[in-house]
């Protein structure tokens, strides 16, 4: 217990003095983390906390989901819900099976595998791609855009790669009880979500404390997660299904017996931002030092670049077609948006907890592991290093913008 203690408060360390070199340096805070990491693993700094499922998806995960979705507007997020769920469902499934037949045809992968690999790295992953956005200051629709497609299409990702799992060890049915068990798994956690959401509501509405309004929030974003889990629903959906919830009706909603007080309010929002930036700089930091201890020369430099092409043309593919559908109405999408939305997708927590729940028994399972810390890495390093340049040249954020 005291190595875990003195390994968390040199993480936090850490991530404050990063904090201070990125603000000084103009480097987004997620860049920083992440090369101090690597940084860190290379001179053999062990702090006694190791990258694993368990602690993103039980203690990373909520709090950063949560955060994201009670600081989405609903009335905002209702007019452009049409491009976001077609993106979320359709885009996983179309960068799914681009990157799955790449993957079989160019490396000679067994279908097992790469299917597994394409369904995890498709969903762009809402903790690289809200961090990277807050970085940057990006708001308005294109920030919405963005936050909420990651939001939602994590969590088809999670189901879908439930399934894949299932079918690669022989314990998949059929089309019907596949269909069933995405519908029911998706609209499970929906369904867990507003159920903690409301019930958080009611009891936050008994009481003007502050500290209290604010518990109410964390064991709800909490209990709907691992709730949701312990049943055998998507915990990712049931957090921000009750993040968009409690921040629509509790936040900003003007009924008094459901909504926190303006204490309240105020107090939930800056925690939340503040438990938000604990996370990010703990996962974000534990994936460079692990990224660092990765052998990605054991699966070939070469395969590596073409696992990373295949995923940014999955995407683009998801992104340009999808967007031109929407071209003549009233939630048209801008040329230089989709851009952004392409290269904007991020690859990082979501896709490696699911990595590092692969069983071992799985063919190729190395090899998925390395590939996905790879494309995570580049989608961190390179494309978060530069999305605040393209911002600037597609004339989206302002000059004068130093992050």
């Amino acid at each position: 217990m005291d190595l875990v203690i003195a390994g968390t408060l040199s993480l936090l360390v850490i991530a404050i003095l990063v904090a201070i070199a990125a603000r000084r340096l103009s480097l987004p805070y997620t860049v920083g983390l992440v090369i101090s990491g690597i940084v860190l693993a290379l001179a053999h700094v062990h702090t006694g906390i190791r990258l694993t499922h368990d602690i993103i998806f039980e203690v990373i995960l909520p709090p950063l989901l949560f955060e994201a979705a009670i600081n989405i507007h609903w009335h905002e997020l209702r007019r452009d819900m049409l491009p976001v769920l077609v993106l979320s469902i359709f885009g996983v499934v179309i960068s799914a099976a681009i990157v799955c037949t790449g993957m079989v045809w160019l490396l000679a992968w067994p279908i097992s595998s790469a299917l597994v690999f394409a369904v995890l790295i498709a969903a762009t992953d809402p903790v690289a791609v809200i961090a990277m956005f807050k970085d940057i200051g990006l708001t308005g629709r294109l920030g919405l855009l963005v936050e909420s497609e990651s939001l939602f299409n994590d969590g088809v990702a999670a189901v879908l790669f439930g399934l894949a799992l299932s079918w690669t060890q022989g314990n998949a049915g059929g089309a019907v009880s596949a269909g069933w068990a995405l519908v029911s798994t998706s609209g499970g956690g929906i369904l867990a979500g507003l159920t903690a959401g409301a019930a958080g509501l009611v009891i936050a509405g008994r009481t003007a404390d502050h500290f209290v309004e604010t518990a109410v929030t964390v064991a709800v974003a909490y209990g709907a997660f691992l709730g949701a889990e312990y049943i055998h629903v998507s915990g990712v959906l049931a957090t921000v299904s009750a993040g968009l919830l409690m921040g629509s009706v509790g936040l900003r909603g003007d009924q008094p017996q459901f909504g926190l007080s303006g204490q309240g309010r105020s107090f939930a929002v800056e925690f939340w931002e503040f438990l938000a930036f604990i996370a990010n700089s703990f996962v974000f930091l534990l994936i460079g030092m692990t990224a660092a201890r990765i052998p990605f020369a054991e699966l070939g430099y070469g395969a590596l670049a073409i696992a990373i092409l295949l995923v940014l043309f999955g995407r683009a593919m998801t992104v340009y077609p999808i967007c031109l559908a929407f071209r003549w109405s009233s939630s048209a999408i801008s040329r230089p948006e989709q851009h952004v939305l392409w290269w904007g997708g991020l690859r990082g927590a979501l896709a490696l907890a699911l990595v590092l729940s692969l069983p071992a028994s799985l063919p190729l399972h190395d090899a998925i592991i390395i590939a996905t810390f790879a494309v995570v890495a580049f989608s961190v390093l390179v494309q978060g290093l530069t999305m605040s340049p393209l911002l600037r040249a597609l004339k989206l954020l302002p000059p004068s913008d130093s992050n």
